[in-house]
């Protein structure tokens, strides 16, 4: 079980038009039976404690500037982890929010060939000004590591 990064192979302008950022991390499973929403949940409801406290700490720093800080409330089915779910098949799921900076999406994508199941988590980013462009450069060192880590997540 690795992750690896892959090129994207989605169609950003469906999904978040004008995205400005976008890469892809490919889980390969063995005798997996996943749908997107069963992959997003082991990825995202619960995040490694190093994941946390980045989360914590980026709360705190993004407070100020009145950027969210967490998921809008919704009810249990329309939101997975920190993230409101935008749309779902049972091969995709969309989850992201928009803000002043960015809007953000991941999608969470799972293929099946015989035995193999393939799960692909993407990110599309799109700014909306300096202080987006700004959280996007802080942030990507961290991003790539926690894409990684999560992603992890659904073989164990």
């Amino acid at each position: 079980m690795k992750v690896e990064e892959v090129a994207p192979a989605i169609d950003p302008a469906a999904l978040l038009a004008g995205a400005q950022f976008m890469d892809a991390y490919r889980l390969e499973l063995e005798n997996a039976a996943l749908d997107a929403r069963q992959a997003a949940e082991h990825m995202m409801a619960r995040a490694p404690r190093w994941v946390d406290a980045l989360l914590v700490l980026r709360n705190i720093v993004v407070a100020p500037f009145g950027l969210k800080t967490s998921g809008v409330e919704r009810t249990p089915r329309e939101i997975i982890g920190i993230f409101p779910v935008v749309s779902e098949t049972p091969e995709r799921l969309v989850a992201g929010f928009n803000d002043k900076h960015l809007d953000f999406r991941v999608v969470v994508d799972v293929a099946t060939a015989g035995a193999r199941q393939s799960v692909t988590a993407t990110t599309l980013v799109l700014t909306h000004n300096w202080l987006g462009r700004t959280y996007l450069k802080i942030i990507m060192p961290f991003h790539r590591l926690v894409v990684r880590a999560m992603l992890a997540q659904v073989a164990a």
